[in-house]
């Protein structure tokens, strides 16, 4: 098992990552919450394969755990499913100290963080993140949130877990494409801070795709490291923290704009990546040879490289206005300079943002 410390002052946290590690979250929860009833938020698949499991752990110390149900895919990360949870926690009786924990991917974990942040103005939270996508990315560093019509995690806010505990076995059951989704997530962290970690992606995606679980283990140590450090840095997104959002720009847009559940967060962050490496290509910023390796491993992680030829443009441009990452409708992006090194760029012309994401139209 390997231990990493988020260190934020007075709400700093452990992330533990291992093999067969959800059988002792009891005693981490209990560790950090001292309440004896325990919202266990989560869909009906995950509750199943691992509900009972997590279950009897909070069970055996001291917990009266209260399963909360919600749909599965990003169209329910809303409003509607807030309320639900808020009826179901008060109806309860769950105080301040009573944890709300998340068992699922980035969905649950958004949501049942975002409630856990405004349930009673702060109720401790816990991550137990099921995907690769949330074991390396939504699952540390606070953002909770849930979506509007308009646009994604519109309504959200900080607020960091107490805890995060990430077993690689739960990526057993997962559907391949999920593992391709959590891979873009990993080659993010590659690019924007870490050129070594990036080669050794290069030379063990094919580990990672056929789970294996030392290679798991250390690359979901490495981004939780990686994210850790930039979130310890710039806690609220006021500067640094931002190169994060290096692919989500265009992602986000396509996950709108398509629909949200027609593209895994991954995959539209991964057209996205490429759309980025591209546009700072045709900017003289980055290396073509260095804009083929982001894009070649994309593509070996199986991961889309191209927007889908339905969007318009017009449309797209208009989407990237309104995301909350905009200042005053100015496009904004994270743009490699180099594999290892990222740069946030305001206000890009909008000519050469439509040639690097529509190519030839």
């Amino acid at each position: 098992m390997i231990t990493v410390r988020a260190d934020l002052g007075d709400r700093s946290y452990y992330i533990y990552i291992g093999n067969g590690i959800l059988s002792r979250l009891g005693c981490w929860v209990r560790e950090s919450a001292a309440g004896d009833k325990a919202l266990l938020v989560s869909n009906r698949k995950v509750l199943a394969l691992y509900g009972e499991t997590v279950s009897a752990s909070l069970s055996e110390y001291g917990y009266q755990v209260i399963p909360a149900e919600m749909g599965d895919g990003e169209e329910y990360k809303n409003l509607a499913t807030l309320e639900k949870l808020y009826d179901l926690a008060y109806d309860r009786g769950l105080d301040r100290r009573c944890p709300v924990i998340a068992l699922g991917g980035g969905v649950v974990g958004d949501a049942a963080g975002f409630a856990a942040a405004t349930y009673l103005r702060g109720v401790p939270f816990v991550q137990v993140p099921t995907s690769l996508l949330a074991q390396v990315d939504s699952s540390v560093g606070g953002k909770v949130a849930v979506n509007h019509p308009g646009g994604k995690n519109i309504i959200g806010a900080f607020y960091q877990p107490a805890l995060v505990v990430a077993d690689m076995r739960t990526l057993r059951t997962l559907p391949r494409r999920e593992i391709k989704c959590g891979l873009a997530e990993l080659i993010k962290y590659g690019v924007i801070g870490d050129a070594g970690f990036f080669s050794w992606l290069e030379e063990n995606i094919d580990k990672l795709l056929s789970l294996d679980e030392g290679a798991l283990e250390y690359a979901v140590a490495v981004a939780c490291r990686s994210k850790a450090r930039v979130v310890e840095a710039d806690e609220t997104e006021q500067g640094q923290r931002a190169i994060l959002n290096f692919g989500h720009t265009v992602g986000h847009a396509v996950e709108v704009l398509s629909g949200y559940g027609v593209f895994c967060h991954g995959e539209a962050v991964a057209a996205g990546m490429a759309a980025a490496a591209k546009l700072a290509e045709l900017m003289g910023l980055l290396p073509a040879a260095q804009a083929r390796r982001i894009v070649s491993l994309l593509s070996r992680a199986g991961l889309p490289v191209s927007l889908p030829a339905s969007l318009d443009s017009g449309d797209m441009i208009a989407a990237m206005r309104r995301d909350k990452k905009a200042h005053a409708g100015r496009l904004t992006f994270v743009l490699p300079l180099a594999i290892g090194s990222v740069r946030v760029f305001d206000d890009l012309p909008e000519e050469l943002i439509r040639e690097a994401l529509f190519p030839g139209k």
